[in-house]
């Protein structure tokens, strides 16, 4: 977490709003309350004995049919996304939503009355940091049956560009995007939901959208239409008369936005990503995107983030061999005394006052394979724990002035282990740890040592700091005062 993160928020006051659900056409009342920090966001059905709680979390989605659906031991909340959006585009934290139905009020179909809402409320920054999800490398996500393709890439902010194509002469191809989520309430929330004609025709008929209206949806109208069809239309949303416009919208309806069904896209996305439980930091790219898909990338995102806090948690380092390390080999060469075929550290990739990670890239020409198992190639527990040693000793002689002049020797090995062998193909990262200040030129550390996830040796090692005869290429026995 960095330290330059913003406080999470919370709202200054409530803030009640209601309405009727689109499928459901019940009318309902929502009041957002302050919560306290790393609350979340939590829908509390109100109505229902023992007023059970909601987690908006992606592993509790039951439906995503006609909307994001939460359920939790059979107290549901459905049509959530609008308002999820709203939240994350206000970048408001914690929240507890009071909701006195089984639906969210579709409102206008958009995010905006909810974000006007908070506007009004006020809101208010809370001691605990914000902790963000960064992307830590590509996450792609496919559909091929409906062609759905997304991808998460990390970037320092928060950006999404969405996709559609409906093969639809009025729609034709639309896209969207933002660069950062403080354009989220002026370039997207104000956008409504949309649906094709045919598909408003299938819900009318199996009575789903009996909270529906013709000015809290886009209506796209694709094909001939009769006038008796739109009389019944008429009669159905109690409307004086319903019309189709040139650009193919029903009811003259008129769009905030060109591509204001693609801006909806994004809107609903932001609202279902929200269900990994984390503001994020990373470029979405989407094509073709729905709430089914949404959500199971959300949950394949959520995947990532636990694994990676497992990673954190246990100490494993990140490696990404597209990043410039800190010391190239050349590097390491002008600090340490060993030269090939027993130099074992190839780069550094992080470094700190106490700490350094190192990579020794495992290949078959490896001399000591030449007679360590030929047939099985396997790198010597004692070669991993010299390749550790090495490491320790960038971090140490990098901090003194003159390198060259300075070694280290072993003076203890403690507590060794060898998890699992260490093969030609594998990519050796190991992390130096001082456990105690250097004291008279005695440093004490951690070894550890990962391919992959999989910790692979661990020791802990004293070493002595000594100086290099100028005469001759051995230590003095004197240690350095470091």
């Amino acid at each position: 977490m960095s330290k330059l993160n913003p406080k999470q928020t919370t709202l200054k006051s409530p803030v009640t709003l209601s309405g009727v659900g689109l499928h459901t056409g019940a009318s309902v009342t929502l009041t957002f309350h302050p919560a306290p920090e790393n609350h979340g966001y939590k829908f509390r059905r109100v109505d229902m004995d023992g007023q059970p709680i909601i987690e908006a979390d992606c592993d509790l989605v039951t439906d995503t049919s006609r909307g994001t659906t939460l359920e939790k031991k059979g107290a549901k909340v459905s049509t959530v996304e609008h308002v999820l959006a709203a939240l994350v585009g206000s970048e408001i934290d914690n929240v507890m939503m009071d909701i006195d139905g089984p639906e969210m009020p579709i409102m206008d179909g958009s995010s905006r009355p909810f974000m006007d809402a908070f506007a009004k409320a006020g809101t208010v920054a809370q001691d605990a940091d914000r902790e963000y999800f960064e992307i830590p490398y590509n996450i792609h996500f496919t559909d091929d049956e409906n062609l759905v393709e997304i991808i998460a890439m990390p970037v320092d902010e928060y950006r999404l560009t969405v996709m559609i194509d409906y093969n639809s002469q009025v729609l034709g191809s639309q896209h969207a995007a933002i660069t950062s989520i403080g354009e989220f309430k002026d370039e997207i929330s104000s956008c409504r939901t949309f649906c094709f004609l045919h598909e408003l025709e299938y819900l009318l008929d199996n009575n789903l959208i009996k909270g529906g209206d013709l000015n809290n949806a886009i209506v796209v109208v694709d094909r001939n239409v009769t006038q008796t069809e739109l009389d019944r239309l008429a009669a159905v949303f109690n409307k004086p008369t319903v019309e189709v416009k040139q650009n193919g919208i029903l009811n003259n309806l008129d769009l905030h936005f060109q591509n204001e069904p693609a801006r909806h896209k994004l809107l609903d996305m932001i609202g279902d990503l929200a269900l990994v439980g984390m503001p994020i930091k990373g470029q979405i790219m989407a094509a073709r995107p729905g709430h089914a898909s949404n959500v199971a990338f959300a949950k394949k995102i959520k995947q990532v983030m636990k694994k990676e806090m497992r990673r954190k948690q246990d100490g494993v380092p990140y490696y990404n061999p597209n990043e410039k390390p800190i010391y190239t080999t050349k590097d390491i060469i002008r600090l340490l005394p060993h030269k090939h075929p027993f130099l074992l550290v190839d780069k550094i990739i992080a470094k700190d006052e106490k700490s350094v990670t190192a990579v020794k890239n495992i290949t078959f020409d490896e001399p000591f394979f030449e007679g360590h198992f030929p047939g099985d190639p396997i790198m010597p527990g004692v070669l991993q724990l010299e390749a550790m040693a090495q490491a320790g000793g960038v971090l140490i002689l990098s901090q003194v002035p003159d390198p060259e002049n300075y070694g280290t020797l072993f003076l203890k090995i403690d507590n060794a282990k060898f998890k699992d062998k260490v093969v030609p193909g594998d990519t050796l990262v190991m992390k130096m740890e001082l456990t105690e200040p250097v004291r008279r030129g005695i440093c004490v550390m951690k070894a550890r040592a990962w391919v992959g996830d999989k910790l692979v040796s661990e020791a802990e090692m004293m070493a002595s700091i000594v100086r290099i005869s100028e005469d001759k290429d051995t230590p003095e026995q004197k240690p350095a005062n470091s």
